[in-house]
């Protein structure tokens, strides 16, 4: 019995082997390109099971293999902090890329919605939708899949329904550093907007 119960064990422990080092290398690297910003050794550590000083051997021996090899990234040190980030001889690659121009991907309808959210949040649908005059439902989800709009909670009414705002992605594609610096609304653009949402319904009733 006892024999057996030791050969079980022993089988365990061939189940269980270590990781390779090329596969702890390739957990680091999965979490570096995952985070985006620097992440430190202390988490690093953590996430493939090392101790600190072992995890800063093999960080220093994947940077020694980056530049060596003909690879177009690179992993640099940050004061105790590790990040992953392009070589700066192919930043003319990506600045290529940057100047491209981008296609416009907002409608009118879902710039409408967003104007309200911005100005109004943090504002529910119910609320956007009333101010339309229709439903907002696929705009509001194209927002969200583009970064632009997301959940802020939930608002503590009957329903509990979930309130939206606006995030960083969006100040930083109209270009201001806070909410409190949108430009004011003119009164005749706010009618403007209640003639299109008024035009519509009346397609829609047409329909």
């Amino acid at each position: 019995m006892e024999q057996k119960k030791n050969q079980k064990t022993e089988g365990s422990q061939e189940t269980h082997r270590p990781e390779t080092i090329e596969r702890t290398k390739a957990a680091i690297e999965a979490v570096l390109f995952a985070m985006g910003d620097s992440l430190e050794l202390s988490k690093i550590a953590k996430a493939i099971g090392h101790d600190t000083e072992t995890t800063r051997k093999i960080l220093q021996t994947m940077m020694d293999d980056y530049r060596r090899e003909d690879r177009g990234i690179q992993i640099i040190e940050l004061e105790n902090a590790y990040q992953m980030c392009t070589k700066q001889e192919y930043y003319e690659y990506l600045v290529n890329i940057a100047l491209q121009p981008k296609k416009a991907v907002l409608s009118d309808v879902m710039m409408e919605t967003l104007s309200i959210i911005a100005y109004k949040q943090p504002v529910t649908r119910i609320e956007i939708e009333k101010i339309r005059g229709v439903k907002c439902d696929h705009a509001i989800n194209k927002l969200i899949e583009y970064n632009l709009v997301q959940e802020l909670g939930r608002l503590d009414a009957p329903g509990r329904p979930i309130l939206l705002g606006t995030t960083e992605e969006f100040l930083r594609n109209f270009g201001v550093d806070s909410t409190e610096h949108l430009p004011t609304i003119s009164p005749v653009k706010l009618e403007d907007f209640k003639a299109e949402a008024e035009e519509e319904i009346q397609i829609r009733l047409d329909v």
